[in-house]
């Protein structure tokens, strides 16, 4: 008899309900004082106690089932008839749904953090709402550096959105735990106009070497070595002379996307160059504003937009495409 109810459970469960086979045939069916549920409890009455005992919790089991699914169908077939729910066809194949990826602005960070991590360079991060000395004041900004001014910053009461992640060398030079060796990925705030290249806010990471005899040498082949694990082995770099108030001296680094494609001329503005991160020296006066003596400590400091790598990297010509969440886009970065 358990053989007979596991059978007669496999088939309640498969049973297809439609126009032909609604939830009054089922009832009458299995259900109903004639119904094959029933005549099995009247068997059931008849065995002995302890056959009883092993039987009666899988026949119960059934007949749940059984109640559970008539009174399903029962409410959906009630529900259709009075407009309020579809009733669904349950014959239809199931809807695989698309696997999971992550973010490609997340690809990308994770792995520009994976590159210097394997140069030494530890993980650290700070708050987004900054107050003014280690968003500016600190790194070196006049009180009539125009990045101070509403255009550029957003100002919360006596604080800021941070516009770089830079805040965050303040905050660990602080410390006062040398050698530092830092990478500083996390979003920043700039009051822009939105548009294809720019954004009110993005994401950028930072890199930050202090420590006794660091030279420009070390900065260049740091940066160096992240270029051919990043774009690929053999990319040509150059650097140029920039300003920035934290650094001294200050350079920009291009990569050389060529001229081939009429893609590459409008995104080098015909030059074939490609700026892609700024960098320089720690200047004397920040690492004096955090208590580090200059005379005998040096350090260097780079950071790069995560975004513009990202679009780089995989393609995409408006940086609105990066937040909107379309899935069709997103759905591209599965397993990647």
């Amino acid at each position: 008899m358990i053989k007979q109810i596991e059978l007669l459970k496999a088939e309640v469960e498969a049973f297809v309900f439609d126009k032909n086979q609604n939830a009054e045939n089922f009832r009458l069916k299995y259900l109903s004082k004639k119904g094959i549920i029933t005549e099995l409890f009247d068997q059931f009455k008849q065995l002995g106690g302890e056959e009883k005992r092993s039987v009666g919790a899988i026949l119960n089991q059934l007949k749940q089932l059984a109640e559970s699914r008539w009174q399903e169908q029962k409410l959906a077939e009630e529900n259709d008839a009075d407009g309020s729910v579809n009733q669904f066809d349950t014959t239809l194949p199931v809807y695989q749904g698309l696997p999971g990826s992550a973010h490609p602005l997340k690809i990308v960070e994770n792995r520009l953090v994976e590159i210097f991590q394997t140069l030494g360079f530890d993980l650290a991060e700070g708050p987004e709402v900054e107050d003014d000395e280690h968003n500016f004041g600190s790194l070196n900004f006049a009180e009539d550096h125009p990045a101070r001014d509403m255009q550029d910053t957003f100002f919360i009461g006596d604080f800021v959105l941070r516009t770089h992640t830079s805040s965050v060398q303040i905050r660990e030079m602080e410390k006062g735990k040398l050698p530092l060796r830092l990478i500083m990925p996390g979003r920043v705030y700039r009051n822009e106009a939105v548009s294809a290249r720019s954004n009110c806010f993005f994401h950028q990471i930072e890199g930050l070497y202090v420590d006794e005899n660091v030279s420009f040498a070390d900065l260049k082949q740091t940066l160096y070595y992240f270029v051919q694990q990043f774009f690929g082995e053999g990319t040509k770099v150059r650097f140029r002379a920039s300003y920035f108030p934290f650094t001294e001296p200050s350079a920009e680094m291009d990569i050389w996307a060529g001229l081939d494609t009429e893609e590459n001329r409008r995104l080098t503005k015909g030059t074939g160059w490609l700026e892609v991160l700024g960098c320089g020296m720690v200047h004397p006066n920040v690492l004096e504003s955090c208590g580090i003596d200059s005379e005998k400590y040096t350090g260097f400091a780079f950071g790069m937009g995560i975004d513009r790598i990202t679009m780089l990297k995989y393609g995409i010509n408006d940086i609105r495409d990066l937040f909107v969440n379309d899935i069709r886009m997103l759905s591209q970065f599965a397993g990647v």
